[in-house]
């Protein structure tokens, strides 16, 4: 049976749009047993909370459901090796340092090593998984929804 976890930017789309909201729900009512919260988003999300009240929403209505059933992952020591990995293969492939990358793709390299480590198939709008994908055998993400 497949696990999920959705993207920071699925998340960000549902706080802006109330269509988008109705989106990710409908997924969720059919697939919250296999949906998992990753440690990636979660530190991005909470970057993103500028207040109290935004950090406490988030507490509330994503972070407290997944952590209460014990379903949050996070990279791992080797996660972080294979991270350092597809960077230097990027910039061996494209000339583009490490430096000189955006610095998200530091985590979006991380959110796939971890998701490709538990088995979880990654729902993402972020284009940036294409890119990571070929660097990275047996990462799995899809477009929403599965």
């Amino acid at each position: 049976m497949a696990k999920y976890t959705l993207d920071t930017n699925l998340y960000i789309d549902a706080f802006a749009s109330s269509e988008f909201d109705n989106e990710v729900d409908a997924f969720l009512d059919h697939a919250a047993p296999l949906t998992y919260l990753s440690a990636v988003v979660v530190q991005e999300l909470r970057a993103g909370a500028r207040t109290t009240g935004q950090a406490h929403v988030l507490q509330s209505t994503i972070f407290e459901a997944f952590e209460r059933r014990g379903r949050v992952f996070g990279p791992s020591a080797e996660a972080f090796k294979e991270c350092g990995r597809v960077l230097a293969a990027l910039w061996k492939r494209d000339g583009v340092s490490f430096r000189d990358r955006p610095r998200s793709l530091v985590n979006d390299i991380l959110l796939a090593a971890s998701c490709r480590e538990n088995g979880i198939t990654l729902i993402t709008g972020d284009r940036d998984f294409k890119q990571i994908g070929p660097e990275l055998r047996g990462f799995r993400h899809t477009a929403p929804w599965p």
